[in-house]
C-alpha cells in the first residue's frame, strides 16, 4: 500500500461563529476572514506574521458577489510578506481542491505557511435566488425561463434522473437530512439543533419538486480559515500535524458545466461528476472507500451526498438510494459516518470549509462526534460546477 503523499500536513483550523443568514452584520467579510485567520494561527501556536501564502478557491470570491484580497488581509493584519497568492476556480467544488493549491506551493518551495480561507455574507445576494439575479447571457437565457432561479431549481433536475434511472426514493433523501441533522444536535455552533423527524421532512415544503425545504443546505454566514504547512516544519508546532494523504481537483468534459447544462450522458447526468476525483485520490494514497472512516460529503442538496457516495465507491452506480435507506451512513452504527458535524445541511454553509475543519478534528481525534480510532477522513468540494475536488488526510503523527 502507498504511503500517500505525506508531504505537507494541516496545523491551524479557526473559524467564527455562525449565523443565520444577514446576522453577522455590522461585521464585514475582512472582519470575519481575518477572525478565522487568527483563529487558526492560534490553534497553530504561530504569529500571524508567519503566513507567507494564500491558497483560495472559488475565485477569491467571499461568497456572492464580493471578493477576498491579499493586500487587505496583509494591511489588516500585519502580515509582512507573502510569496505566493493564488485561487483555484469554480465555487465550493474548489473547497478541498484549495488544500492542494496550498500543498503546490509549500513542495514547489513558493511558501512555507499557507491559509485558506472562506467567509460568506448573503446581504448583497442570497444563495437560492443567485441564478434568478444574474444577468441574461447565452446560458442564463435558457435557465431563467425554466423557473430554475436558484442552485436547488436546477439541482432537482439531476436528482429527478437519479430517481427516473435508478429508482431511488425521496426516502433517501429523508435519511441523509434526518441522519445529519441528529449529527449536529449536540454541537455548540450548529444552527439546527432540533431533532428532524421524517414526518417533518414529508411535510416540509417543497420547493423543487423532488426537493423539500430540508433537502436545501441552510443559509448562514461565518468564516472558516486553515494552515497547511510543510510536514517538516509542522513537526514542531502545536499541534499534532494532520497530514495531507491525497488531494485531487479538476473533472471530465461530459459533466460539464453540470448545474448550468443538461448535455450530459446519463452515466454523468445523475452523478456528483466526482468519479475521476476519486480514481486520483485511491491511486495517490493507495487506499479505497473500504479504508476512509469517516467521509465529509459536500452537503449543499441531500442528492449529491447519495451520488458522492456511489461516485467514491462506498456503493455501486445506482445503489446509493438503498445504501443510505439500510442506514449506512449513520454516526452511530453506521458502516461509514457521514457528516459528523452535522453539515451544511444542519450545521453552517461556509462552501465547503466546515467540512475541512471537521476532517481535521477527526484526525486528530478532537472531534465532537469522533470517529473511534479514525485513521482517515475524506473531505470532497462541491459539486456545482467544474472543477469538482477530493482530500484525504491521515491520522495526527
Amino acid at each position: 500500500m502507498s504511503n500517500g503523499l505525506r508531504d505537507v500536513a494541516i496545523v491551524g483550523v479557526g473559524a467564527t461563529p455562525y449565523y443565520k443568514r444577514g446576522g453577522s452584520a455590522p461585521q464585514t467579510n475582512l472582519e470575519l476572514a481575518g477572525k478565522a485567520i487568527l483563529a487558526a494561527c492560534e490553534d497553530a501556536g504561530i504569529s500571524v506574521k508567519e503566513i507567507d501564502g494564500f491558497a483560495y478557491y472559488s475565485g477569491a470570491g467571499a461568497g456572492y458577489g464580493d471578493k477576498m484580497d491579499t493586500a487587505d488581509f496583509m494591511e489588516t493584519l500585519g502580515i509582512p510578506e507573502v510569496t505566493f497568492t493564488a485561487s483555484l476556480t469554480s465555487g465550493g467544488g474548489g473547497a478541498a481542491g484549495s488544500i492542494g493549491l496550498a500543498r503546490a506551493a509549500i513542495v514547489a518551495g513558493d511558501a512555507t505557511t499557507v491559509v485558506t480561507v472562506m467567509t460568506l455574507q448573503q446581504q448583497k445576494q442570497r444563495l437560492g435566488s443567485v441564478f434568478a439575479a444574474a444577468a441574461a447571457d447565452p446560458i442564463n437565457s435558457f435557465l431563467q425561463p425554466s423557473g430554475l432561479s436558484g442552485p436547488g431549481h436546477l439541482m432537482s433536475v439531476l436528482a429527478r434522473r437519479h430517481m427516473h434511472l435508478y429508482g431511488t426514493r425521496r426516502d433517501a433523501f429523508a435519511e441523509i437530512a434526518i441522519s445529519t441533522r441528529e449529527n449536529a444536535l449536540n454541537r455548540p455552533k450548529a444552527i439546527q439543533k432540533t431533532p428532524l423527524t421524517k414526518e417533518e421532512y414529508f411535510n416540509g415544503r417543497m420547493i423543487a419538486d423532488p426537493l423539500c425545504l430540508y433537502d436545501f443546505c441552510l443559509e448562514t454566514e461565518g468564516a472558516v480559515a486553515v494552515i497547511t504547512t510543510s510536514a517538516e516544519r509542522a513537526k514542531d508546532l502545536r499541534q499534532k500535524p494532520v497530514p495531507v494523504v491525497a488531494v485531487a481537483h479538476g473533472g471530465r468534459r461530459e459533466w460539464g458545466r453540470a448545474f448550468a447544462w443538461y448535455g450530459m450522458p446519463d452515466e454523468y447526468f445523475a452523478s456528483s461528476g466526482n468519479a475521476p476525483i476519486a480514481e486520483r485520490l485511491w491511486a495517490q494514497s493507495g487506499l479505497t472507500a473500504k479504508d476512509i472512516d469517516v467521509a465529509l460529503l459536500y452537503d449543499h442538496f441531500t442528492p449529491m451526498v447519495l451520488m458522492q457516495l456511489e461516485d467514491y465507491g462506498f456503493c455501486g452506480k445506482g445503489e446509493g438510494g438503498e445504501f443510505v435507506e439500510s442506514g449506512a451512513i449513520r454516526y452511530k452504527g453506521g458502516s461509514i459516518p457521514v457528516n459528523t458535524h452535522g453539515g451544511q445541511l444542519s450545521e453552517a454553509y461556509i462552501i465547503g470549509m466546515t467540512h475541512i475543519k471537521e476532517a481535521v478534528e477527526q484526525m486528530r481525534g478532537t472531534a465532537i462526534n469522533q470517529v473511534k480510532d479514525a485513521e482517515f477522513a475524506l473531505a470532497t468540494g462541491g459539486p456545482a460546477s467544474l472543477p469538482v475536488s477530493g482530500l484525504i488526510l491521515g491520522s495526527a503523527a
